[in-house]
């Protein structure tokens, strides 16, 4: 009588392989080729957000979806921004600030910039009322832009030439009427040195 050898897991796995084998040569090229089809898709869409980027940069206008590439968004959002279109741009760069993008510092800056310019032209024209409230947004914009990116250096340069436009000065309360109050304990606080003079 012959002894009956006991099965072993090499001999397990092999049964395995013979029974799937068959399926997986099926199953094999269906999913070569449907990752064929994934990569040449994302290589055109990739091909068609920088085609768009380009033509943005060029100065023609695009439609952009809410779905395309941050960096076409951005694309966009600057578009916008340097072409004071501010209200557009906003939009677009708190949709990148949404997503969580870190092409939203740049978008910032660019609105910043826009806002600055706007500033500037109106400063040179000599209204000097509607100049105030945008060099403060692009302050804000700076900020934001330099919240997200503390090491950005031209957003740091632009918010120090905003600042100098506009000083931030303290709220000063009034209790009634046009008259101040002089407070001698804060009067002398803050003017440098001590006052001299006789005793």
């Amino acid at each position: 009588m012959q002894a009956v050898r006991p099965a072993r897991w090499t001999d397990a796995l092999s049964g395995l392989w013979r029974r799937l084998r068959p399926g997986l040569l099926v199953a094999l090229p269906v999913v070569l080729g449907l990752a064929a089809s994934g990569f040449a898709w994302a290589a055109w869409r990739a091909a068609s957000a920088d085609r768009d980027r380009v033509a943005l940069e060029a100065g023609r206008e695009v439609a952009v979806g809410p779905d395309a590439p941050p960096r076409l968004i951005l694309a966009k959002a600057r578009f916008f921004a340097t072409r004071d279109r501010t209200e557009e741009a906003e939009a677009l760069v708190e949709a990148l600030e949404r997503a969580g993008s870190l092409e939203a510092a740049r978008g910032r800056y660019w609105l910043a910039n826009a806002r600055l310019r706007q500033a500037f032209a109106r400063l040179a024209r000599g209204d000097l009322d509607p100049a105030g409230p945008l060099v403060t947004l692009a302050r804000a914009d700076y900020r934001r832009a330099l919240t997200a990116q503390p090491g950005f250096w031209d957003a740091k340069y632009n918010l120090d030439v905003a600042s100098r436009l506009l000083r931030d000065f303290p709220e000063i309360e009034r209790q009634g009427g046009d008259d101040l109050k002089a407070e001698p304990k804060k009067i002398w606080t803050e003017i440098p040195g001590q006052p001299r003079g006789a005793p």
